[in-house]
């Protein structure tokens, strides 16, 4: 794990920042199952569609470095991002992925920003938030990220009541949740709540 996490550090995000378009890259790494998401945020959807095979390859210098597989490669609009502040060394994610109905993929949006995120930046150690969506299937995924680890464990309870509310309420289906370490997080994304 260490070794992949230095050669995404080391050789992926200088090659990658450097394409045209390209306004960062983050790494969240879940050492227990060995999940990793490796992120890359794009000014507009033609550049990133323009690295496309250049990031192939870097891809699989990846899969290679952590001597692991690729399960999905997405493509998501960043809805809205929102930094209380930067992250440090020792931030943590909870990462949650829910479908919506994609005729209402607006109205999700605006009741995160507008219900979901005042709740969240109270919790305890919050850093930022995002909402990245795809409007086709609906899918969504909403990452929060805590100063530290511990501060994602004593919160895990409050947020856990929080996220089964607002699910409810916003009338979307959870697909899936994850806690991870944010190994790396270089992302030029300007405020988007």
């Amino acid at each position: 794990m260490d070794r992949g996490i230095a050669h995404v550090r080391d050789d992926i995000m200088p090659s990658v920042t450097q394409m045209d378009g390209c306004i960062g890259v983050s790494l969240l790494i879940d050492r227990d199952s060995g999940r990793c998401i490796i992120t890359t945020a794009w000014d507009n959807e033609d550049a990133m569609h323009a690295s496309a095979e250049r990031a192939s390859e870097l891809r699989d210098r990846a899969k290679r470095e952590f001597d692991g597989e690729v399960q999905n490669i997405d493509e998501w609009e960043i809805a809205i991002l929102h930094r209380d502040h930067r992250t440090h060394e020792g931030a943590c994610a909870r990462v949650t992925w829910v479908r919506a109905d994609p005729a209402q993929i607006d109205q999700s949006i605006e009741y995160y920003k507008t219900s979901v995120l005042p709740d969240v930046e109270n919790l305890e150690g919050f850093c930022s938030a995002s909402l990245l969506v795809d409007r086709s299937s609906g899918e969504a995924v909403s990452s929060v990220s805590f100063d530290s680890r511990d501060a994602m464990e004593r919160n895990r309870e409050q947020a856990t009541n929080l996220k089964a509310e607002k699910i409810r309420e916003a009338g979307v289906e959870e697909l899936d949740e994850a806690e991870f370490e944010l190994a790396m997080a270089h992302l030029r994304v300007p405020e988007m709540a």
